[in-house]
Formats: C-alpha cells, sequence, structure tokens
C-alpha cells in the first residue's frame, strides 16, 4: 500500500498529479497552516504574454489551518477565472470538452477554499483518467503535530507499507521514524514533459488544466513521462 499526502492546492500542476497517479491512497493535508499566495490559493495558465496567476481571494489570519480558511465573496473572482480560461483555452484543442464543468464551478458559491480545491482536484483526476484511488482528509485522523511524527501517524492509520513523498522531503523527513515503523520512504522525482501549447514557446510548470485542455486523452501518458 503506498500512500501520499499533500496539501490540497487550487488548480495544481502535472507533478500534483503525478503523485496522485503514484499512490494508492492520497492524504489531503488539510489541517496544517495556510500559508497565502503559495499554491493553496492560486496556479498558473498559458498567456499570449506568457503566463498569468489565477488567485482565489481568501479571508484568513496568521496560524489558520487550511480547512478554516475561507473565500472572500465580495470579489467576483469566479467569473474572472472563468473569463480568463475561455479567453486563453477557446482554440486548444479539447477545452470545450471541460467547460461546462468550469461554468457550473464558477457559477456556484464557494465558502471555504477546501472544498473548491477538493471539487477541482476530483474532476481532474477523472478527467486525466487517473482510476482506483482513495482520498482521505488528514483532518480525519488523530496525529502528533511534528512535521516527520504527523506524517508517520497518518501513513499507520492509512495501512501504508510505502510512503511517496515530494523530493523536498529528504530536507526535513527524520527517515528513522519511518524506518522504526516499517515504512520504507520513497521521493518522487519528477522532469516536467513538453507538448503543445497554444501562444509560442513552451511554458512549463502551469495549472494541470493547460495540459488537459490541449492533450486530451494524451493528457495522462505525456504526464507519466515526467515520473
Amino acid at each position: 500500500m503506498i500512500v501520499s499526502i499533500h496539501q490540497p492546492q487550487y488548480l495544481p500542476w502535472l507533478g500534483y498529479f503525478d503523485k496522485i497517479a503514484g499512490c494508492d491512497i492520497f492524504i489531503f493535508l488539510d489541517n496544517v497552516q495556510f500559508k497565502k499566495n503559495e499554491w493553496q490559493n492560486r496556479n498558473k495558465i498559458k498567456t499570449d504574454q506568457k503566463w498569468q496567476w489565477l488567485s482565489v481571494p481568501v479571508i484568513h489570519s496568521f496560524g489558520q489551518k487550511i480547512n478554516e480558511v475561507e473565500i472572500n465573496d465580495t470579489v467576483h473572482w469566479g467569473n474572472k477565472h472563468l473569463q480568463a480560461l475561455v479567453t486563453n483555452y477557446s482554440k486548444a484543442p479539447f477545452f470545450k470538452e471541460h467547460l461546462a464543468f468550469f461554468v457550473k464551478t464558477y457559477a456556484q458559491e464557494w465558502k471555504r477554499l477546501l472544498d473548491i480545491n477538493l471539487h477541482l482536484i476530483r474532476y481532474l483526476v477523472k478527467a486525466l483518467d487517473i482510476s482506483n484511488k482513495k482520498f482521505r482528509l488528514a483532518s480525519e485522523y488523530q496525529s502528533r503535530e511534528g512535521p516527520t511524527e504527523r506524517l508517520v501517524d497518518l501513513c499507520k492509520l492509512a495501512g501504508a507499507e510505502v510512503y511517496l513523498s515530494g523530493q523536498d522531503g529528504a530536507k526535513y523527513l527524520d527517515l528513522d521514524e519511518f524506518k522504526k515503523e516499517g515504512i520504507q520512504v520513497i521521493f518522487q522525482s519528477y522532469k516536467h514533459p513538453l507538448y503543445p501549447q497554444l501562444f509560442g514557446e513552451f511554458e512549463p510548470y502551469l495549472s494541470v488544466v493547460d495540459l488537459l485542455f490541449n492533450c486530451g486523452p494524451e493528457s495522462l501518458s505525456i504526464l507519466r513521462k515526467g515520473g
């Protein structure tokens, strides 16, 4: 049983879905501190001016957990995000297949950032045809607070034999703690693949929607080439 754990992000990049594809259970780390203007409430899309941010406006205070962060609904951000997708991807070969979902999604009123992030990730997993994955929330479990201890506890409770970590995990994880529990740790190594894009030169590290809109049913095989 391979388990991977990561904060829920907004319209994540390809490497995020490579981690999901590489595990059996993916745990959304929703009960750790929210970090504004990283990847939890924003991501990038391709434009004719290189790229632009899509940022979800949030109301938060220092120290708040991700699952406590509310969206600022006084800002009409949903329509702006939809219009940005339409403006920049209307000529992409597979955009129309997903348009109805995004129209409906951005027409909804979302209270918590966590809820829209999970909604989008679950849809994108299906659209990419990543199958047979189980999803859990870290907040469903009781775990210790330390960076390594929390992950060890979550892995144990999920029945992990192997923990699939991001490559940066090697910088901070205490591997002996995993070894004590009989859990093997492997590290993701992801090299961004090339694929057809609109607007000239290739731009890496965008939201996975760029890949999906441009490559459709080939997206997963392209994505997995980077793993």
